[in-house]
């Protein structure tokens, strides 16, 4: 982006929990009390940019009928989207694309092990989550791709060889002693 800090956005996650009025609860493992602030990246922020443009459209149209719901993602007069009918929408995609269907709570999954598998720091993944604690995010996430794997392996060997190399040549001196 342009160096400014993300702006808090709701998204699917505020769609969810607006639907099914889930609140925190004990044993939970998401914080709702808060939403996370995600970054994007500018393909995402221009696809953001143009639905705000078509929602606009949309809001003239609809005139005084326009429901100001707060999200980003509504039907043509400003509602709430029922979670049902983006999973339906989701799966018409998927389908023309000639993909299998997924459900979208996999792509969240899915999301979570690629940032993981792309160095992603465990804290960050967390939070843009938006779960309670980084360990139950490491515990749920705990598959490694092969290629991550290998590289750490490189990574560690590196390592190790270098510390190797550099006692080959370090030289020890004796100090002298102050009695």
């Amino acid at each position: 982006m342009d160096g400014r800090r993300p702006k808090r956005r709701k998204g699917w996650g505020a769609l969810a929990n607006h639907s099914t009025g889930l609140g925190a609860g004990a044993g939970q493992t998401e914080d709702r009390g808060q939403r996370p602030t995600i970054a994007l990246d500018e393909d995402t922020v221009s696809a953001l940019r143009a639905h705000r443009k078509r929602q606009a459209a949309e809001r003239l149209a609809a005139g005084e009928a326009w429901t100001n719901s707060g999200f980003v993602f509504t039907d043509e007069i400003g509602r709430p989207l029922h979670p049902q009918q983006v999973s339906d929408h989701s799966y018409q995609l998927a389908f023309q694309a000639g993909l299998p269907p997924v459900r979208l709570h996999d792509l969240r999954h899915c999301a979570a092990s690629l940032m993981l598998a792309a160095g992603v720091d465990l804290k960050v993944v967390q939070e843009t989550l938006g779960h309670v604690s980084s360990t139950f995010t490491h515990d749920t996430y705990t598959s490694v791709y092969p290629e991550v794997a290998r590289a750490a392996a490189e990574s560690t060997a590196a390592l190790v060889n270098t510390a190797a190399a550099s006692a080959r040549t370090a030289r020890l001196i004796t100090l002298p002693t102050h009695p």
